[in-house]
């Protein structure tokens, strides 16, 4: 069965083939989505103008009148795309919707695709968040989730941040969960790299016409002031940054800069003197648990491999002490590592960052903290964890550092994307700094061209409502 796949036409688009997986996504997804915004809202004795000024004055926050729109849309109609990029104020709307939510006595539910995201997303609304999967009870010696059409969650208003992330098939799961006659609000940037997962989740439920779209573009005032910021909305619009270059050592004069470096030996050189010397002298950011290197790719000379083997040997290098190895892996105490699948039993998730802090070499054992929690790993499962003192671009997705730096050469041509850059660049919330070659960096910049997704989830949702 699993190598069946489903041919069909669909209007003028002409046949299409997808595995079976992929196809019962799609169509379950688009019936739930079509079902969801055809079930009317229950009632909501709210004037929704006023509780908004009444929001402005307890909070001392102005809303801009985008971000009226979104938070009168997010609290009226079915489902609401909320979409834009740093700085234009997409926490403050969540908090708006959940402060508002809370006065009319709505249960409202907060999740995000990953346990990072989702801690932020709890952190700035002051509730509780979790992970999707968490939402929506997943099971994992059943492999199933516990909610569903038949157990719905109970939720009246369901946010989902950093819905670029979510996938085909949690798309369709989420949407089962969700009650008839409750609201959906995704809240995501349409122009970061798409999921990890098959699909294309938000820019189709955005072609689907079947939500309302709210798209914030004015960049607040603070933000202005962020380098950062607007180097990302440059490359968004397919603009070259302003690539300063540091005058000596001093490095604090901006929060992104670019050193030029085309040999990519000299590049890791200087990413490595980046991390462990440089920028925590001057910003006082720790080299393990603040500074991050987000690379294109795993391979080659500023590949996420090299750079962790040299990092590795720089920030934590052998000191006589215990390790453990897995294949071409090392592993000692202070060691920053990443979680590379989802283990329920440990309760730790793909993309979770961590610290070694123990080492059993008699009975061959690994004690790593993620953020708090403890996972303890025998020596066979190993391989589920990597170096995380680099990572790719990809698995930095839904996560913020104090600091980023982020190799770019002509090495990575294959790799050279603009979504891919630009969701590099608005991971850093203090600091980015770009190293390579100016050239690398404008390939990226004018290539909008991402490798094309071809889904047909717009189209029946579509289909589904005209019918």
């Amino acid at each position: 069965q699993h190598r069946l796949v489903v041919r069909e036409v669909l209007g003028d688009r002409g046949p299409c083939t997808m595995m079976p997986w992929a196809h019962d996504a799609e169509v379950s997804s688009a019936s739930l989505l079509a079902a969801l915004v055809r079930t009317p809202a229950r009632g909501m004795s709210l004037d929704v103008h006023a509780a908004i000024h009444a929001f402005e004055a307890v909070t001392s926050v102005t809303l801009a009148d985008q971000q009226r729109r979104a938070v009168e849309a997010a609290l009226v109609d079915k489902c609401t795309v909320i979409t834009g990029g740093p700085g234009v104020g997409k926490t403050t709307i969540v908090k708006a919707i959940v402060h508002l939510a809370k006065l009319v006595h709505r249960k409202v539910a907060l999740a995000a695709p990953t346990g990072r995201a989702a801690k932020r997303l709890g952190e700035a609304t002051v509730m509780e968040a979790g992970t999707i999967h968490r939402l929506l009870e997943f099971q994992p010696h059943e492999g199933g989730f516990q909610r569903g059409r038949d157990n719905p969650l109970e939720a009246d208003l369901v946010v989902i941040d950093e819905s670029s992330m979510v996938d085909a098939q949690l798309f369709s799961s989420l949407l089962a969960a969700i009650r008839p006659g409750a609201q959906l609000v995704l809240v995501g940037d349409i122009d970061q790299l798409p999921s990890v997962g098959a699909g294309s989740v938000l820019a189709d439920v955005i072609a689907s016409e079947a939500a309302t779209v709210i798209r914030l573009t004015e960049i607040f005032r603070q933000a202005q002031a962020s380098k950062i910021v607007l180097s990302a909305h440059a490359i968004n619009h397919g603009e070259l940054p302003a690539l300063e270059t540091p005058s000596g050592t001093d490095i604090a004069a901006t929060d992104f800069y670019f050193i030029s470096r085309e040999d990519p030996e000299a590049a890791r050189a200087t990413i490595v003197e980046l991390v462990a010397e440089r920028i925590p002298s001057r910003f006082g950011f720790d080299a393990v648990t603040e500074i991050q290197v987000l690379a294109p790719m795993h391979r080659g000379d500023l590949g996420t491999t090299a750079l962790n083997r040299a990092l590795q040997e720089r920030l934590n290098p052998a000191a006589g002490e215990t390790e453990l190895t897995r294949g071409d892996r090392t592993f000692r105490r202070g060691d920053k590592v990443m979680q590379l699948r989802n283990d329920y039993d440990k309760a730790v998730f793909n993309g979770d960052i961590g610290v070694v802090t123990a080492v059993n070499g008699d009975e061959g054992v690994l004690g790593v903290e993620f953020d708090g929690r403890l996972a303890s790993y025998e020596r066979a499962e190993l391989d589920q964890l990597t170096h995380a003192y680099a990572v790719s671009i990809h698995k930095s997705q839904g996560s913020e550092y104090a600091a980023v730096v982020i190799p770019l050469v002509t090495q990575h041509y294959m790799m050279l994307q603009r979504s891919l850059l630009y969701t590099a660049v608005t991971r850093g919330k203090k600091l980015v700094v770009l190293v390579g070659s100016k050239r690398a960096v404008a390939l990226a910049v004018k290539n909008a061209d991402a490798k094309r997704r071809y889904t047909w989830l717009a189209e029946r949702v579509r289909s589904q409502l005209a019918g």
